[in-house]
């Protein structure tokens, strides 16, 4: 037996508790984990609070991250005393996730943890972090330098925009956080912000082209807020978009791309190969401080894993959630 989070009932009629579970019911893969730590993301707790339809099964373990040691393996690639690391894979949502003691995978989904990080720093980082990484890879790969000018990051005191934050701003680029919650100012710029912008900004419908004003962006938000931001990049600009706490819609007009050459690159983390996973996570590495990396942390107990879920999508927990499963 081991502990988890389970997700049972239905989409209309969920409950969520953290229970004992079955060893034998965990589902098929060809690894076996104990997991050591896990996080809390956006996604999980979408899927916990049942604010949106993640789990596309019942019973579901939530969790698309987790950092543990492998136990049995009939993957090639891994052993018993490996340490490992997933993120996404549709893992919390179609397949058992991480915020349990044990979980079973496809081995192909895991990446070893990268060397200096710990299995708690690695969820420190989570897939939160993993696709700041990716969204900062997209900016270099079209050409956008420290030189370039202005780089704007929302949702920057949530997990996405705080790593992005601080990775850019070690890189050498000005960075401009985005948020709705101003009393934060201090913590974004001890991450290196160079400026603070309030989200209502961005929040009003505004003009098909606005006054030319950044050279790149990180947008986790989407709809009006993507659209603004699009509306406001200088000639040749780059959006990374990665997220959607704003809304799946975009009341954009082509203006921005045909009449300045803005660039919009989606960056999808969930599928990502496992060669740009594990480049994002040497980056990470080389391109993250640990002691910034530290102040974002917010560790929480296993046993109030469920109510944090409720406060992030509140808005009430900045940077990023570690959980230990282990104890």
């Amino acid at each position: 037996m081991f502990k988890g989070i389970l997700i049972e009932g239905s989409r209309s009629d969920q409950q969520v508790s953290l229970k004992a579970i079955d060893e034998a019911q965990l589902p098929e893969g060809d690894v076996t984990v104990d997991v050591a730590y896990t996080t809390l993301n956006y996604k999980d707790a979408l899927a916990i609070t049942g604010r949106a339809p993640i789990a596309k099964s019942y019973p579901m373990v939530p969790g698309i991250d987790l950092a543990g040691v492998v136990t049995e393996s009939s993957n090639s690639e891994f052993k018993a005393g490996d340490e490992v690391v997933l993120n996404g894979w549709g893992v919390g949502e179609k397949h058992w996730g991480g915020l349990a003691q044990k979980a079973r995978l496809s081995g192909d989904w895991l990446i070893p943890l990268q060397a200096p990080f710990t299995a708690r720093q690695a969820m420190a980082i989570g897939t939160a972090g993993y696709t700041a990484m990716l969204c900062v890879m997209a900016l270099e790969t079209h050409g956008v330098t420290p030189d370039s000018g202005d780089i704007l990051v929302t949702g920057a005191t949530g997990g996405v925009g705080s790593v992005a934050v601080a990775v850019l701003a070690k890189l050498g680029y000005s960075v401009i956080a985005v948020t709705g919650r101003p009393e934060e100012e201090g913590y974004l710029k001890s991450l290196g912000a160079k400026h603070i912008l309030d989200r209502g900004e961005l929040t009003e419908p505004g003009k098909p082209l606005a006054r030319e004003t950044w050279a790149g962006a990180i947008d986790v938000a989407g709809g009006q807020v993507l659209a603004n931001v699009c509306a406001g990049m200088k000639y040749r600009g780059v959006v990374a978009a990665c997220g959607l706490a704003a809304g799946m819609d975009f009341p954009s007009t082509v203006a921005p791309f045909i009449l300045r050459g803005v660039t919009l690159c989606g960056v999808d983390s969930v599928m990502a190969p496992k060669e740009d996973r594990v480049h994002a996570w040497k980056r990470l590495a080389q391109d993250l401080s640990p002691e910034l990396l530290d102040s974002m942390i917010t560790e929480v107990p296993f046993d109030e894993a469920i109510d944090a879920a409720g406060r992030l999508m509140d808005g009430k927990i900045r940077g990023r959630v570690v959980i230990s499963v282990a104890d």
